[in-house]
């Protein structure tokens, strides 16, 4: 369990009976201030709604506000989560509606949960009753979606990644906050809004074509050097290669000489650091197969 969730509470929970109790003291928490609003709800209605006696609620916390700071940590313990299965490269390199469709459900479903949606709207409305989540938190949001877009163009600046990501955040919770003070039916068309207007705005940064083009500008065949490559078919979702003049195939990111220098350099200083070649596509974004082709080139040169 969180540390500061610890803190805000009387006392630790240390059977799994407690600890049973305290989850849904929380879940009954977030489905009362979601349905009344934080002033409006009391102790005793989420107690009762946790069917749990008032005693039991005031042995693990002292007041709703405590509670409330509990809530703050499970929703930024649940936006993490998401973020972590969203920063895979199977996420990334997917076919560009895909991949923003794929982004949009995520939140879509994590904001269907009361306590999401009750933390998020909350904080639009009575900031200061916050003790877990300020202005950082969307910088955090800023910087992950800037990752993301760098991660699926490498040609694209850290600066500009981060002024796109910035725009589609803040243009993202503002519709969010909309759809979710409105009914389910209007709620539901504005999601779908939300996915064209990213696809529009993102397309000509991270679309499928601008993608290809910049592959097609600087690929040559891994195994020989061959610039005479043609399309393949598709094999796991990815683009396939095949190189006219030794024959052989490769996949799309395995070839994609597109990344910058300062990429390059960034994956080869980890290698020689000891880092495996799968850490290294977790930790940057790129292939592992573009990482040993980087270092196979620099090896031969030295």
């Amino acid at each position: 369990m969180n540390s500061k969730k610890i803190a805000s509470m009387r006392r630790q929970p240390k059977q799994k009976r407690s600890q049973e109790r305290i989850e849904r003291i929380l879940d009954a928490a977030a489905e009362v201030f979601d349905e009344v609003g934080f002033e409006a709800a009391t102790t005793h209605a989420i107690a009762a709604r946790a069917d749990t006696a008032i005693g039991s609620l005031y042995q693990f916390f002292p007041d709703k506000l405590a509670i409330f700071h509990a809530l703050e940590l499970r929703h930024v313990e649940r936006v993490h989560t998401v973020w972590a299965k969203l920063n895979q490269p199977e996420i990334i390199q997917l076919p560009f509606e895909g991949f923003i469709r794929t982004l949009a459900g995520a939140f879509q479903k994590l904001f269907e949960q009361p306590t999401c949606r009750m933390v998020f709207v909350q904080y639009f409305t009575s900031r200061t009753i916050f003790q877990n989540i300020d202005d950082s938190f969307t910088e955090e949001a800023i910087n992950f979606m800037a990752k993301l877009l760098r991660g699926r163009n490498p040609a694209l600046s850290p600066e500009h990644c981060h002024l796109l990501a910035q725009v589609c955040t803040h243009a993202y919770n503002t519709l969010l906050l909309l759809a979710l003070r409105s009914d389910e039916t209007h709620r539901q068309q504005i999601f779908e809004q939300i996915e064209v207007l990213l696809i529009a705005y993102l397309h000509p940064h991270v679309g499928d074509e601008v993608l290809h083009n910049q592959v097609m500008i600087v690929m040559k065949c891994p195994h020989c050097d061959g610039e005479r490559i043609s399309k393949n078919g598709h094999r796991h979702g990815k683009q396939r290669y095949i190189c006219k003049d030794c024959g052989k195939q490769f996949p799309e990111a395995y070839s994609l000489q597109g990344y910058g220098d300062e990429v390059k350099q960034q994956c080869l200083e980890l290698y020689r650091d000891g880092v495996g070649f799968r850490e290294i596509e977790r930790r940057t974004g790129v292939s592992h197969n573009t990482v040993i082709y980087w270092v196979k080139q620099n090896d031969s040169s030295c």
